[in-house]
């Protein structure tokens, strides 16, 4: 586990940035997956087949890949989304219930780009961690970082990147505290390399060119000062 003394000038042991997909698939890699908010409705159309729908690619490593979303967009009998990948229609805060109705046993608990978006993260780890079926399962979290680069950068021209559905934005040490609040063990934090895909996706010629330099150099700036990385990787034991 990370030490952290919660005084203003220690220094963190930081990992250097990874790529958030390429590291889940690789953790997640001949397992069963229990993919949470895994239909990411605001992108699901748009990044379909593009390499960058996470539960899309779990679905191509993992040995089953079940999916659990509140989204009234997700059918009753479920959504086929791989020759192994499947969605269904579920409350995230009580998985015990969703676990045993569809007679699912996970090596692995996944949670991407979801704890930003729910009103209690607290909450949510704790009903993790007290959940009987998940109890010595691996839980693996990304998540937005509040010091970031690209937000940093952006932010000396009045600007800031926050999706509208964010209810939070977390740090190394407030995601640290989550974990040591919730019960968790055994946990470490990791970051992840920032990726512009969707805006290389918006514009065409030099201005895709730039955009791709734009994301290396920041990539540059991640790897020699990781505590500016784009996101945070969370793993730890329930």
């Amino acid at each position: 586990m990370p030490t952290v003394r919660y005084t203003s000038l220690e220094k963190l042991e930081v990992h250097r940035p990874v790529d958030r997909i390429g590291y889940l698939q690789q953790v997640c890699a001949g397992k069963v997956v229990l993919d949470l908010g895994a239909m990411d409705e605001t992108a699901f159309n748009r990044k379909r087949g593009t390499g960058s729908w996470l539960h899309e690619e779990l679905g191509k490593v993992a040995t089953m890949v079940w999916g659990v979303d509140n989204s009234t967009t997700v059918p009753e009998l479920g959504l086929r989304t791989g020759a192994r990948s499947m969605i269904h229609r579920g409350d995230v805060h009580n998985l015990e219930e969703f676990v045993r109705t569809h007679a699912i046993q996970p090596d692995i608990i996944v949670a991407g780009e979801l704890i930003e978006h729910v009103p209690n993260p607290l909450e949510l780890l704790q009903a993790l961690v007290a959940a009987p079926s998940l109890r010595g399962k691996t839980l693996v979290l990304t998540t937005p970082n509040a010091t970031g680069l690209h937000n940093c950068l952006i932010g000396l021209t009045r600007r800031e990147a926050t999706h509208p559905d964010h209810l939070l934005i977390l740090s190394y040490k407030t995601l640290n505290t989550l974990f040591l609040r919730s019960g968790c063990q055994n946990w470490e934090i990791r970051t992840y390399h920032a990726r512009f895909a969707e805006m290389k996706e918006s514009v065409t010629g030099v201005r895709r060119a730039l955009v791709g330099v734009g994301e290396r150099m920041i990539n540059t700036a991640e790897t020699l000062w990781p505590l500016l990385s784009f996101g945070l990787i969370g793993r730890a034991t329930l």
